[in-house]
């Protein structure tokens, strides 16, 4: 059963996320200040942390800087701020998703679903000091950086989020649903020309002959996978 930590100063409002939560299946814990939150998500196994940012003891921001420094657990920032500079810098810091409150229950566990179908895809082979190897390439993960021969090659977000995926699933083939619907965050439009374009401007990034990539392959019929195998 999935474990979810909520992490909120509201009593009523996790109440009601519990329920709905539970009524679909989770397993939920509740934490009503940032310091018992961030001691209770490092001890114990959870998949998923919907974190507040207005917090007593220790804000939003604190608890997820602090979980950051050793964790990957997916979090869903969850708060009544709703400026763009409040969501970029939870984004930054490491956050998977922003929620603003007043939010339907619908879309609340549609975001839930999203960020564990995410994790299930990216999280099979999370690493322990926040480097991923693949290749030549070296990935880090908390910076967003990729390097290649000491290098840093310059990815948008999206083409890191690609190139992560198939770093954290070395070997594995996927099929362009598959790939679209875990790193679009979306469900599969038949966009197949997106992926497609994305893969070619990776490659020229990070190959060092992109008409005979040794990263990205191509599964002809199927779809793609990474070059290496984590083992």
């Amino acid at each position: 059963m999935c474990r979810i930590l909520i992490i909120d100063d509201d009593k009523d409002l996790c109440k009601l996320l519990k329920r709905n939560l539970e009524n679909e299946g989770y397993s939920v814990s509740i934490c009503n200040d940032g310091e018992s939150g961030l001691q209770e998500a490092q001890g114990a196994d959870y998949q998923l942390v919907i974190l507040d940012i207005m917090l007593p003891k220790k804000n939003g921001y604190e608890v997820l800087l602090e979980l950051r420094k050793t964790s990957h657990i997916p979090i869903l920032m969850l708060t009544a701020r709703d400026s763009e500079g409040d969501k970029v810098s939870g984004l930054r810091m490491g956050a998977d998703d922003y929620l603003t409150k007043p939010f339907s229950n619908s879309e609340f566990l549609a975001r839930v679903s999203s960020i564990l179908r995410r994790s299930m895809l990216f999280g099979k082979n999370r690493d322990t000091n926040n480097k991923i190897i693949l290749g030549d390439l070296s990935i880090d993960v908390l910076k967003h950086e990729v390097c290649k021969e000491n290098a840093i090659i310059e990815l948008t977000a999206k083409e890191f989020d690609l190139l992560l995926f198939f770093a954290k699933n070395q070997g594995q083939v996927f099929t362009k649903r598959q790939i679209y619907n875990a790193v679009w965050d979306d469900e599969y439009a038949f966009d197949d020309n997106n992926i497609m374009v994305h893969i070619r401007r990776l490659r020229k990034k990070i190959e060092d002959n992109p008409e005979m990539p040794t990263h990205i392959l191509t599964v002809w019929g199927v779809g793609y996978k990474s070059g290496g195998t984590l083992g």
